[in-house]
């Protein structure tokens, strides 16, 4: 009966997700309890996501990395570098320090780890957001690190270097233990469970969408106007980088820079947070609405997406 429980929210899949966000703020009550499961929940989607992947549906971007080395740069050089130039240049860093330390995460972020069966569902190539999730893992650590010292300074209580070492040890970690269960249960396996772990991730997404909305109820009703604006915003950065990823990789062809931006739009600001520790209460609140274009955008997107593909 678990088995089949979990079977079914997995087959569930982005609905389920999408509702987990909406849950978060309709259990207001458990946001605090599941607070401190922010980073575990986390981990285990790592987990989850790093044993889903199979390395036969790596290899080809890996005998072709032109297009692969060319998107990373982009999305972890080019993406935070403008973005800082940008922010501080309009003075966001000395009026508004706390959203310019969540917008300068966003875009040093790598994609949410939901990115490749996002793309699948959109009809997009999964495969190809996989090899960008997995490059911008191992890139982030250093990039983020690079940009952490160049523009945030003393906006973070931790240094660069210790971010770095932080999402070192979360990545290689969960990369480790699903490696390992894979080696000891074998990839047959594996595959066999794939509706049972895309049932565990959506829980684990429900618990990470419940403790990443402590605090927003409360601050909604006290301003209301504040949180629209986080949340107009937080869609217009995920339109934004999309669009601007897809303009940009548009001679690839459709469907690569269709599902480039997919994974250009959705970033994973969690990850950020769970190795910086304490960030400012307006960071904490812009890493919950930026919850809602992740969920949402992928069922709103579809149909017209599908129709640029073709």
């Amino acid at each position: 009966m678990p088995a089949a429980a979990l079977a079914w929210i997995g087959r569930q899949g982005t609905r389920a997700v999408a509702l987990s966000v909406f849950a978060g703020l309709a259990l207001p009550g458990l946001a605090a309890i599941a607070r401190p499961a922010f980073t575990p929940s986390l981990f285990v989607l790592l987990c989850l996501a790093f044993l889903r992947v199979r390395p036969v549906d790596l290899r080809p971007h890996v005998q072709r990395p032109g297009l692969l080395l060319a998107v990373l740069a982009w999305m972890m050089i080019a993406t935070p570098l403008a973005a800082g130039l940008t922010l501080t240049t309009f003075g966001l860093d000395a009026r508004a320090p706390g959203l310019f330390v969540a917008l300068m995460l966003q875009t040093a972020a790598p994609p949410v780890i939901s990115s490749p069966a996002l793309a699948a569902l959109m009809g997009l190539d999964g495969a190809l957001s996989l090899a960008i999730l997995i490059a911008g893992a191992i890139a982030t650590p250093f990039s983020a690190a690079l940009w952490t010292a160049v523009f945030l300074g003393s906006a973070l209580e931790l240094s660069a270097g210790a971010l770095g070492l932080r999402l070192i040890a979360l990545l290689a970690g969960a990369a480790l233990a699903a490696a390992l269960l894979r080696r000891a249960a074998g990839q047959a396996w594996v595959d066999r469970q794939t509706e049972r772990i895309d049932g565990l991730s959506v829980i684990a997404l429900l618990v990470f969408a419940i403790a990443v909305m402590d605090g927003v109820v409360a601050y909604a009703a006290a301003r209301p106007l504040a949180v629209l604006g986080l949340i107009g915003l937080a869609f217009a950065m995920a339109l934004g980088m999309g669009a601007m990823t897809a303009l940009v990789f548009w001679r690839a062809g459709r469907a690569p820079a269709l599902a480039l931006a997919v994974s250009a739009g959705s970033r994973n600001l969690g990850l950020m947070v769970a190795a910086t520790g304490a960030v400012p209460e307006l960071t904490w609140l812009y890493v919950a609405m930026a919850q809602f274009p992740i969920y949402l955008l992928p069922h709103l997107l579809k149909p017209v997406l599908a129709r640029f593909k073709e």
